[in-house]
């Protein structure tokens, strides 16, 4: 608990002693030492972007959590495919951003350099009220076999108000069963792999929405995914205020973001370096694993099992 404290208190500080997140959070600035305190009373008193929770006094008084957000870390994650929504989320009033795992701790991305956190268990967060769930180069597969995480995405997703995914985290989605008879969209080289579990492959569409499930291409498209979102919820200002704030106005030098644009040459490079890239000797355990969770979801389905 003590390390829990703080990794906590490391990743926050500096984000919450700002003096201007203080006065916006907390009311006038008095003395820093009083918010250091609100976060040694516990893990759950700051959050990420210095937001209020539930039972901490802010100068509006007591102020109750909106919307819980819980976005899915594991080891081998895609940075960007978090970290991008998660920019955008954060400057939404009155959000609790939680990164939830299989325990807290650190997470290690799939560039072996970069280090997420989870701050909180799958068992700590069993209801939130939007989830969203990453991609992997080449740790998509062994999350799709993961089945405490499979169970918790079946869970929350009853309850949810809104189940987003990123990249190859459509896979992820669907090895859970959440899509299948939906159209969904994931990163070009991995749209053929949502057929396998009934899914409606949309390759051109960057963000595709069907009900409470939205997904979005290839890692970038987080970001859009996350605007979207808080367009629906919070109206199109708030939207255009969140993307102001984080400057979001892509210019890119090249355009070949999409293979609708890539050259031949570029496209089978990028392609060659992906599959490179998503080798993984886990693989030879997860995919039968994935394949019989498949067949056994397909059984149950038609003799009327859930």
């Amino acid at each position: 608990m003590k390390d829990r404290f703080f990794a906590l208190l490391i990743l926050w500080l500096p984000r919450c002693l700002e003096k201007k997140t203080f006065e916006r959070v907390y009311g006038p600035f008095k003395k820093r030492k009083t918010l250091v305190a609100v976060i040694l009373v516990g893990n759950r008193k700051c959050l990420c972007g210095g937001l209020p929770v539930t039972g901490v006094p802010t100068a509006r008084g007591m102020q109750e959590i909106r919307v819980q957000i819980a976005i899915v870390v594991y080891q081998g994650m895609t940075a960007l495919d978090a970290v991008g929504p998660y920019e955008v989320f954060r400057f939404v009033p009155d959000v609790e951003i939680r990164f939830v795992g299989h325990k807290p701790g650190p997470v290690v991305t799939d560039s072996g350099v970069l280090v997420l956190g989870a701050t909180h268990s799958l068992s700590e967060t069993p209801g939130p009220d939007i989830v969203l769930v990453p991609g992997s180069s080449a740790d998509t597969t062994t999350a799709m076999a993961d089945g405490k995480l499979l169970n918790w995405l079946q869970a929350v997703n009853e309850t949810s108000r809104l189940t987003l995914s990123v990249c190859s985290g459509a896979l992820i989605l669907a090895a859970a069963g959440l899509l299948e008879g939906h159209p969904a969209t994931t990163h070009w080289v991995a749209q053929k792999g949502l057929k396998r579990f009934g899914v409606e492959p949309r390759k051109n569409d960057r963000i595709v929405k069907s009900g409470k499930l939205i997904t979005a291409a290839g890692v970038s498209a987080g970001i859009d995914l996350a605007l979207s979102v808080v367009e629906d919820l919070y109206g199109r200002d708030r939207a255009e205020i969140t993307q102001l704030l984080i400057e979001y106005d892509p210019m890119p030098p090249v355009d070949s973001g999409h293979p609708s644009k890539a050259s031949e040459a570029v496209y089978k490079a990028a392609r060659a370096e992906m599959l490179a890239e998503a080798k993984n000797p886990r693989n030879v355990v997860s995919v039968p694993v994935i394949l019989w969770r498949r067949a056994l979801q397909q059984v149950r389905r038609k003799i009327g099992v859930k």
